[in-house]
């Protein structure tokens, strides 16, 4: 059973939205007054950015940073919180090129979009290489931009921010390997889950919020805050796996055709468990997961042996105990009672969500 977004979710959003339009709309001037085809690359990233999305990273790190004592106007904060939604922003391009995603949040691709622009247009060259050249340079922009608008602060942040970024492109990697691999082995799968989305969604956030408020307390903040955030990452991406492969009506949570999950062959630990439980002849279905031939009757067919296995209902058995552990840890902490309440009402809504 799904429940609402927090309502205080949506101020935090308004914040970050209307600090990423000033920060990108100066960066698109600037550069279209050097040459007029350079304001198109930041108006795609201005257009990703400004198409939806909770908001989720920037509120995990606020809740940190006035649960440590920080003082919610802070630019400082803020500017984190539009770094931490440019670094997704990058992520979800380049994603969208190794996955070959045609829609994301129920848009054409960047990649999709250039494709056309070239074929439309009549340039030269192989339109593919240009569409996905220029969306990976898109994505590196966002990239740089993030770390830009972290300039200044503490060491012991950067390192976590850094050391967050290292862990999304080893998560990725993992991914592609496991895809490649068609890895049913549901330690590598949770592995997988973890550092693809669920430290860099959740755990870390939380550090960066902490350590810029209170980087002299980290050694006590960051072992209280992993507590919470470590399964609730967990969940989250477990949720994230469940709208992936089932979803709610045609678009999953990301945009993405319900099933994207199935034609790609992602390792997730739903797959894992149901390869686990399935007889003989289910596995012969699910073997048939990231195939290039496989067919809509195909992935309803997956779907079926999933629920028939019991692994789905196993993974929401997974989910639920992962946010009472997180929830229970995050009680326990030193952070005040406000930010406390909002953590707990917080990883209550991004396990349950359906949209």
């Amino acid at each position: 059973m799904s429940v609402l977004p927090p309502i205080w979710l949506k101020s935090v959003a308004q914040r970050v939205e209307s600090r990423l339009s000033e920060f990108l709309q100066d960066e698109q001037s600037r550069w279209s007054a050097l040459d007029s085809d350079l304001g198109e690359p930041i108006g795609e990233l201005i257009r990703l950015v400004s198409a939806g999305g909770k908001r989720l990273r920037p509120a995990f790190c606020q809740l940190a940073f006035v649960g440590a004592g920080g003082d919610e106007t802070s630019t400082e904060l803020l500017n984190a919180q539009a770094a931490l939604e440019l670094l997704h922003a990058s992520a979800l391009l380049h994603d969208d090129v190794i996955d070959g995603s045609t829609t994301r949040r129920g848009e054409p691709t960047a990649h999709t979009r250039y494709f056309a622009k070239h074929t439309e247009s009549k340039w030269s060259g192989e339109p593919r290489r240009f569409s996905e050249g220029a969306a990976i340079l898109v994505g590196d922009l966002a990239f740089v931009y993030a770390d830009q608008l972290l300039t200044g602060a503490n060491a012991l942040t950067l390192k976590i921010w850094n050391e967050m970024r290292i862990e999304l492109n080893i998560g990725q990697y993992l991914d592609m390997l496991g895809s490649a691999q068609r890895e049913r082995n549901l330690i590598k799968a949770e592995r997988v889950c973890r550092y693809k989305s669920g430290k860099y969604t959740i755990e870390r956030p939380l550090h960066l919020g902490a350590t810029l408020a209170a980087p002299q307390r980290a050694d006590v903040l960051l072992e209280e805050l992993s507590a919470y955030g470590l399964p609730l990452g967990d969940a989250f991406q477990m949720r994230d796996d469940v709208l992936g492969v089932f979803g709610q009506g045609e678009v999953n949570l990301t945009g993405k055709p319900v099933g994207g999950d199935i034609r790609e062959g992602k390792p997730t630990p739903l797959l894992a468990m149901a390869y686990e439980r399935a007889s003989t002849s289910q596995r012969q279905v699910l073997d048939q997961v990231g195939a290039p031939e496989i067919n809509d009757a195909t992935i309803l067919q997956v779907q079926q042996v999933i629920q028939e296995t019991g692994a789905l209902v196993a993974l929401e058995t997974k989910i639920t105990g992962a946010v009472l552990e997180s929830v229970n840890a995050i009680k326990n902490s030193s952070l005040n009672k406000q930010s406390i309440d909002q953590l707990i009402e917080l990883a209550e809504f991004v396990a349950q969500r359906n949209n």
